[in-house]
């Protein structure tokens, strides 16, 4: 399969390091005073880094993706989680259920991952600490992929109740039909509540 990623010109680079600055999935580094893609799975393709370099060094590039790390490139732990960090366009969404789930949640519960992370890909963001409007962010994810299902869960607080709002509002925006479920952790961990697929 092809896949997007960057390819940068040793040459041409000065080393300023404002690509590095600039990229969410922190697959850029200086070694040797000159950037180098150190981690090319984790680079979305998008090119954020491209319009920040200077000596235009940075250029978009597909590459044949086969085998092994056609399997890497879609892993079962994408890279990054947080919502705000993460693009619409990340190759690990499609075909798989999605988590998403408020910070919080994971260290109350003990079982946490073993009952929502597993197998699924998982996002974590708190409207509350992130001054942010997931609902966009989340309804491009649903609207650029094949998202089979949503699970959100998020504590029985009432800073958590946004992140579900935006959820639902986001699934009901998009233009697919994507079965969303909520689950609710007590303060104490415990399941407080968890709503029917809708």
């Amino acid at each position: 399969m092809l896949r997007k990623t960057i390819e940068i010109d040793s040459a041409l680079c000065d080393g300023c390091g404002r690509c590095v600055g600039v990229c969410h999935e922190a697959a850029l580094g200086i070694v040797d005073g000159k950037a180098w893609l150190l981690h090319e799975l984790a680079c979305d393709g998008i090119g954020d880094c491209l319009l920040s370099c200077p000596a235009g060094a940075i250029r978009l590039v597909e590459k044949e993706v086969s085998g092994a790390a056609a399997h890497e490139s879609a892993p079962a732990m994408p890279w990054p989680v947080q919502l705000k960090l993460v693009s619409p366009a990340a190759p690990f969404f499609n075909g798989r259920d999605l988590l998403i789930s408020a910070d919080c949640a994971a260290f109350r519960r003990e079982t946490f991952y073993r009952e929502f992370v597993k197998d699924n890909v998982a996002l974590i963001g708190c409207p509350k600490l992130d001054a942010l409007d997931y609902r966009e962010k989340i309804a491009a994810i649903l609207r650029e992929n094949a998202v089979r299902s949503v699970t959100l869960v998020r504590m029985s607080v009432p800073c958590c109740a946004g992140l579900d709002v935006m959820a639902r509002k986001a699934a009901a925006e998009c233009g697919k039909e994507v079965p969303l479920r909520t689950v609710i952790i007590s303060t104490e961990g415990e399941i407080a509540g968890g709503g029917e697929a809708v």
